[in-house]
């Protein structure tokens, strides 16, 4: 691989001319005979778990390298690294690399340096409304297309439809307990008192469902809420 080295001829390492290797498109160059292929994975910023592959000449097939493996970069030809795996998205218009099927709203979010206090979406195409994505939501990467990534300052309140009526509100969750005093102005501990209340276009992956006592929920603009109160007596 090195125009020095005959094929055959013993690599030394006190060479002053580097060992040339390709890695994903990026040329690399390095005076080591030997580097793993964890060592390689860490060069390119490419995560251990993933799939490391050596391009061999016809007709042999690309061989896997494991994290553990030893590979020679002192060979005639220059190594030509690669995934076969990897999928491409953009975050506020800039282009990312991504090696798994599947990424995290907090992931995105570390990778564009989105301020915790802004929102992320993902573009929806057509009249749709933009999906908002949560630090823990979990995206499918692997769907047709590009993935579109952008972020917007938080608003800091929305409307709310409590049993027909919208009413503001200008925190991130609510309450059980909250939703009860929205709808009838108070709540009412009394133990042959129960309510029920339910919700629909909430946020994915769970936009409708019903809410137990102590338990909330992320509020999104414009969801409903239905309360209704029985009395166990």
């Amino acid at each position: 691989m090195n125009s020095n080295n005959n094929q055959g001829e013993l690599y030394s390492p006190n060479s002053k001319v580097p060992l040339k290797f390709t890695i994903e498109g990026k040329e690399y160059e390095t005076f080591e005979q030997y580097k793993t292929g964890t060592e390689l994975k860490q060069l390119a910023g490419i995560p251990l778990d993933t799939e490391l592959f050596l391009s061999i000449s016809k007709p042999y097939k690309d061989e896997l390298i494991e994290n553990e493996k030893q590979v020679n970069l002192a060979r005639p030809e220059t190594e030509y690294f690669f995934v076969k795996k990897k999928l491409e998205f953009f975050i506020n218009n800039k282009p990312f690399t991504w090696y798994k099927q599947y990424i995290r709203g907090i992931q995105i979010r570390e990778l564009g340096n989105i301020p915790a206090e802004d929102d992320i979406f993902l573009d929806i195409k057509q009249d749709w409304q933009d999906d908002q994505i949560l630090d823990e939501e979990i995206v499918d990467l692997a769907r047709p297309g590009k993935e579109k990534f952008f972020s917007k300052t938080r608003q800091t309140e929305v409307t709310i439809i409590v049993n027909a009526r919208p009413h503001i509100w200008k925190e991130v969750n609510i309450s059980f307990e909250q939703l009860v005093v929205l709808a009838f102005g108070s709540y009412d501990n009394n133990p042959n008192k129960g309510y029920t209340v339910t919700y629909s276009r909430g946020w994915e992956p769970k936009p409708e469902g019903t809410m137990v006592k102590g338990s909330s929920v992320r509020v999104k603009n414009k969801m409903i809420f239905d309360v209704t109160a029985t009395d166990k007596s």
